[in-house]
């Protein structure tokens, strides 16, 4: 086995290397805590919190893979239920397995008469993350009997509850927000296909998604379904290993996930391309400001990929196809702007080499904000669709996570440089 040699003064430590298929190798470390020594990366920007077997990611490269599929094939060739099966189980199904996985996630897209009560009490201008995180926990109440993380029947009845109610709640949420009335199911749609119909169909009249909607809004799930050990599925990983149940770690997942550095950043996009518009100044002059002041403009850059995000160069094929249709979205002239920016701040990021020289490129929340405007969606639901994406990635890292014999509680450790020991002093003497 490979080994590491670590020497600090004095002090000499051989660590074990665990030799990675593909990517960076790791280091365990975890004997240095009984040597009275503890490793410090701040944003565990270098620490990897397990062994994984499910995503791959070379920011370097532009490649991203689930279990071993490039993205671009899966995007090209598969669907979302496909995927969402290919990450739970590690490999891709049959056609039996797929028909009976399908039929059982869209049987269960009903929720019951106290569920809607439930989602209905919360006002309609609520933020639809904090809605979304509450009824994912809330299911947990309605379904106390598949809450055990150690049975496994009861964790794959979990698994397709969530995969299949989420996207309702989405949908309800949505409804609410416009004061609409909430849809029923329809078990005979597609997942995607019948999740626009619950949002956007008028009551009691034929309703027939838009295909290239359907296959759009389809792709930006793929590309969401999962993302290595990011910040919302640490977070599920993290509360999993305390063994809580499938839908709390989820709901723990989805309030990271509310973060505007993390899924919120298509809804900051969306805002940074209205400030663009209405700043009194031309797209390259308010780049150009941004770069004298050295402000970040959302949507450009991304921590992992150096390179195009591979998400990106996908969700851009779409958005350009949706804006070349005519009858897309009767845009208001000035959402039509929005559009305008967009395309400007992309030739400029793709071609200015202050941007290229930085790895500044367009990446994937630039173009799944507009993706998601375009098809009808407000702002304040980006993120939610994020989540409904994100959905089977989080439970094939909580499945992973608890077959693992290695997990352990997460407990990260830290380097104390406050006050030492000090006596207290008497608030008359202070």
């Amino acid at each position: 086995m490979t080994k590491a040699e670590l020497d600090v003064d004095t002090n000499k430590f051989t660590l074990p290397v665990v030799k990675a298929t593909a990517g960076p190798d790791g280091i365990i470390v975890s004997d240095l805590r009984n040597d009275g020594w503890v490793t410090l990366d701040p944003g565990f920007l270098t620490t990897a919190q397990c062994e994984s077997k499910i995503t791959y990611i070379d920011g370097n490269n532009s490649i991203l893979r689930y279990r071993g599929y490039p993205i671009e094939q899966l995007c090209d060739q598969s669907d979302f239920l496909e995927v969402a099966w290919l990450l739970r189980f590690g490999e891709l199904p049959t056609q039996e397995q797929y028909e009976k996985f399908s039929s059982a996630v869209n049987h269960r897209t009903m929720v019951g008469e106290d569920f809607r009560t439930f989602l209905g009490s919360f006002p309609r201008t609520a933020h639809p993350m904090s809605v979304l995180a509450s009824a994912v926990n809330a299911l947990a109440t309605f379904y106390p009997d598949t809450t055990d993380p150690n049975d496994s029947d009861q964790l794959d009845e979990a698994a397709t509850i969530i995969m299949a109610k989420v996207r309702t709640i989405v949908s309800y949420i949505f409804r609410r927000r416009r004061d609409e009335p909430m849809l029923y199911p329809d078990y005979s749609r597609g997942y995607v296909d019948d999740f626009l119909r619950m949002c956007f169909a008028v009551p009691y009249e034929p309703f027939e998604s838009d295909p290239l909607y359907v296959h759009a809004l389809g792709r930006l799930l793929i590309i969401h379904a999962d993302h290595e050990q990011n910040c919302s599925t640490s977070v599920v990983r993290i509360a999993g290993s305390a063994q809580a149940n499938l839908y709390s770690s989820i709901a723990a997942g989805i309030n990271a996930l509310s973060g505007p550095l993390h899924g919120g950043a298509n809804e900051a996009v969306l805002r940074q391309l209205k400030a663009i518009r209405d700043s009194g100044m031309g797209v390259k002059e308010f780049v150009e400001s941004c770069k004298g002041e050295g402000r970040r403009i959302s949507g450009l850059g991304h921590r992992v990929y150096k390179s195009y995000d591979p998400r990106a160069a996908i969700a851009r094929q779409y958005l350009e196809q949706l804006l070349e249709r005519e009858d897309t979205l009767k845009l208001s002239q000035e959402e039509r702007a929005l559009f305008d920016v967009a395309t400007e701040l992309e030739d400029i990021a793709l071609n200015d080499d202050y941007f290229v020289s930085r790895h500044l490129y367009p990446n994937v929340d630039f173009y799944t904000g507009l993706i998601y405007r375009a098809i009808g969606f407000d702002p304040a639901m980006f993120t939610t669709l994020f989540a409904l994406g994100r959905i089977p990635g989080w439970i094939a890292q909580y499945r992973e996570m608890r077959t693992d014999p290695e997990t352990k509680i997460g407990r990260p450790r830290q380097v104390y440089t406050g006050e030492a020991e000090r006596d207290y002093v008497p608030m008359s003497q202070r």
